[in-house]
């Protein structure tokens, strides 16, 4: 009778520990990576005073760490090849693309990796250091996560969207021309604005 009770509380404590383990696994935040077919990165600066000039990158990679289910991300990472900027309009382009504002020849690549990320009732705001042209800034981040779902492949996918700002000139970009009518060719502030989505890696 003794035996019985010793190998039942053993595997009593046996199932707990399996459970136990299953649930702090599952808690563990995991990797997902950010799909550029279904994702855009994309900014908006002020032209000739009156309007607003949209551009986007068009080759990246990054990824998120995170656990889906609390919200709680560990980890953001990503880089940027700043020839691959687009505003459709080639001449627009290639000046971006020179000494004046990306200077793609020395600076091929801009990265962001996270330093602090909150939830709020509203969403979210992601901290983190944004290195462009050799400087290193930190920009904040405020979005919200759209939850997961099933692809037809049977991919994981996550959604989120955020929205930022920056000043060129802390990067180096000082480029500009004053108007007749006193005002700038290129306004100092740089709105950032991102859509993106990720599909869970494979463990």
């Amino acid at each position: 009778m003794l035996k019985r009770r010793g190998q039942s509380w053993r595997a009593l404590l046996l199932l707990g520990a399996t459970v136990w383990f299953q649930l702090v696994a599952h808690a563990e935040p995991a990797r997902w990576d950010v799909d550029p077919d279904h994702s855009t990165i994309e900014f908006r600066v002020t032209h000739m005073v009156v309007s607003k000039t949209t551009g986007r990158f068009m080759d990246y990679a990054g990824f998120i760490d995170m656990d889906a289910e609390a919200g709680t991300v560990k980890a953001i990472e990503a880089t940027i090849k700043t020839g691959s900027v687009n505003t459709n309009h080639e001449k627009r382009d290639a000046h971006l693309r020179n000494a004046d504002f990306f200077d793609v020849e020395h600076y091929p690549t801009m990265t962001f990796k996270l330093k602090r990320y909150k939830k709020t009732a509203e969403g979210y705001t992601a901290a983190g250091d944004l290195t462009l042209r050799g400087v290193t800034k930190e920009i904040t981040l405020v979005g919200h996560y759209n939850g997961t779902t099933k692809d037809p492949m049977g991919n994981t996918r996550a959604g989120f969207n955020a929205e930022g700002k920056l000043n060129r000139k802390d990067f180096g970009m000082v480029w500009n021309k004053t108007l007749d009518s006193g005002g700038l060719v290129v306004g100092d502030e740089v709105q950032i604005r991102l859509d993106i989505e990720c599909i869970k890696a494979k463990p």
